[in-house]
């Protein structure tokens, strides 16, 4: 008897932290998600690579995958100038191509004029939300994007320069916010945004506002 009340502790020993596992996994579903609200936010964006710049983005608020846990796709947009160095990086990349380079041609960032990038993003960011007194909320989170980028210029158009500009590449984001909602419809935000991807990479600071669908405040942030 004493044989087999030990060898019941040990099984439910082992088995408790795995239908704990179990039951904080069953947490989180996708059917949760619903839209919840929709918002638009200015900021500005400080690259190594173009000129500090204003950016625009659009947000969808996904609601809680899981506890605590709001999904959010963000579409954003800006456009810049490339700086001086990175035209005569550029400049010296094309210098060094077989068909200049054999004719001793030399190229500078002024011989390129006036170039400017231009990128759209789509994330899809993940928020892990706390509430606070007075209707505030604060969040911190990480987002997968991808990122379009358009080079242009009067002396690159439609040439093979501009193709050298025109990537698609996948990207990283790290933030943090701070929400204020004065009525159940409005919410206000600011974000602080590093964005990283293989060619640009840079910080932001973000404020907007969104309008919200009425909801359950017992079951919702």
């Amino acid at each position: 008897m004493r044989l087999t009340k030990f060898a019941l502790l040990i099984t439910l020993c082992t088995a408790a932290p795995s239908m704990a596992r179990a039951q904080v996994l069953a947490n989180y579903d996708y059917e949760n998600l619903r839209f919840r609200g929709i918002g638009v936010d200015w900021g500005r964006i400080w690259p190594d690579e173009v000129d500090e710049t204003t950016i625009w983005s659009l947000r969808v608020d996904l609601g809680f995958l899981g506890p605590a846990v709001r999904i959010v796709p963000t579409l954003s947009y800006w456009k810049s100038d490339l700086r001086a160095r990175q035209l005569n990086r550029l400049a010296e990349r094309l210098s060094n191509l077989p068909p200049l380079e054999q004719q001793g041609v030399v190229l500078t960032g002024t011989d390129l004029g006036n170039v400017e990038w231009s990128t759209l993003s789509l994330a899809l960011d993940a928020h892990a939300v706390w509430t606070a007194p007075g209707r505030i909320f604060t969040f911190i989170g990480i987002g997968l994007g991808l990122h379009a980028m358009n080079g242009s210029g009067t002396s690159i158009d439609d040439t093979f320069v501009e193709d050298l500009l025109d990537t698609m590449a996948p990207g990283l984001a790290l933030m943090a916010g701070l929400e204020f909602e004065p009525t159940r419809l409005l919410r206000v935000y600011t974000e602080g945004r590093y964005t990283l991807q293989s060619e640009v990479k840079y910080p932001g600071l973000r404020i907007g506002a969104a309008l919200m669908v009425p909801s359950n405040p017992a079951r919702t942030q």
